[in-house]
């Protein structure tokens, strides 16, 4: 019986084939990226040492993990984890894979918090400024945040507050939040948009949603791997705004007067979200970014004159 192949070169040469003629669009990135888990490096590491000989255990763990590569299961819930804003976040089959495009949203996070902190003096200046993310999943926006203020040193001037309907996405989302260190920062609530608002329930100063925004009929267009997340995560009704629609009317008592809302789109859903602002808050302004690609991306809301 012929030896299976060893050496890393072996190893991903037959990897790609198999994924290539399973569909996968990113084969060599999936084989690269999956191989340098198993052997507990990075892509750069493996890549550098293609003469490397796998042993018996890692051999079947790969195997293990390209089999189900090859069944369309999202590589992040093989790994356990998909890097975003430059840390890993704990993911699984509970909660959707934090996107690259996301990160928009968090530089305006940051971009709004730090504009804030640091011009004109708050009303309430003695406590901390208050970051509602609502929708969480596995939290990876909160502290993406959360990160990047410890590392420009703004101690405990920021409290946040994650919640979601979803009671197996909170706990996703209490992992990350305590396996980075950020667990006396952060409140965790179980309920639907803004039933469940922070301690002491005043309203926060910055609001943070990326909600389902993917039109129902549009579901079983998606890549395979999207089969695998959770359809709550993704289904946005018909048009991909029924969540959206509903928060809307729930803001001004959610946020304070001077608050803002940053809220995830999909990238043809501008002139919708718009227009939906204008009949649920007439008196706020939206104002609509466009990601790296271009594309509208994050719905900036605050009250006229803010």
């Amino acid at each position: 019986m012929e030896m299976r192949p060893q050496r890393v070169e072996e190893l991903l040469t037959q990897a790609v084939a198999r994924l290539t003629a399973a569909g996968s669009e990113s084969a060599r990135l999936d084989a690269e990226v999956l191989l340098a888990w198993v052997l507990g490096i990075d892509r750069s590491g493996l890549l550098a040492h293609p003469e490397a000989v796998l042993s018996t255990n890692q051999l079947d763990v790969f195997e293990a993990a390209l089999e189900r590569r090859l069944q369309g299961e999202p590589v992040a819930y093989i790994r356990g984890l998909k890097e975003f804003y430059g840390t890993a976040i704990a993911v699984d089959a509970r909660v959707l894979i934090p996107r690259p495009e996301t990160e928009t949203l968090v530089e305006l996070a940051l971009d709004r918090i730090t504009a804030d902190l640091t011009g004109a003096p708050r009303p309430d200046a003695s406590e901390p400024y208050r970051v509602w993310d609502v929708g969480t999943g596995s939290g990876a926006i909160a502290v993406a945040i959360a990160l990047e203020l410890r590392r420009r040193r703004y101690g405990e001037a920021v409290h946040f507050h994650v919640s979601d309907i979803s009671g197996d996405a909170r706990d996703v989302a209490t992992v990350n939040v305590v396996s980075h260190g950020l667990a006396h920062l952060f409140t965790f609530a179980e309920g639907d948009l803004t039933d469940v608002a922070p301690p002491p329930r005043a309203p926060v100063d910055l609001l943070t949603a990326n909600l389902p925004y993917i039109p129902s009929s549009l579901l079983p267009e998606l890549p395979v791997a999207a089969s695998f997340e959770p359809a709550q995560a993704l289904d946005g009704g018909a048009d991909g705004l029924d969540l959206i629609r509903r928060l809307l009317p729930l803001l001004p008592g959610a946020v304070a007067p001077t608050g803002t809302v940053l809220l995830e789109i999909g990238g043809d859903q501008a002139t919708a979200v718009q227009e939906a602002v204008t009949a649920a808050l007439p008196t706020w302004h939206c104002h609509i970014h466009a990601d790296l690609s271009g594309s509208p991306r994050v719905a900036q809301l605050e009250r006229t004159g803010a």
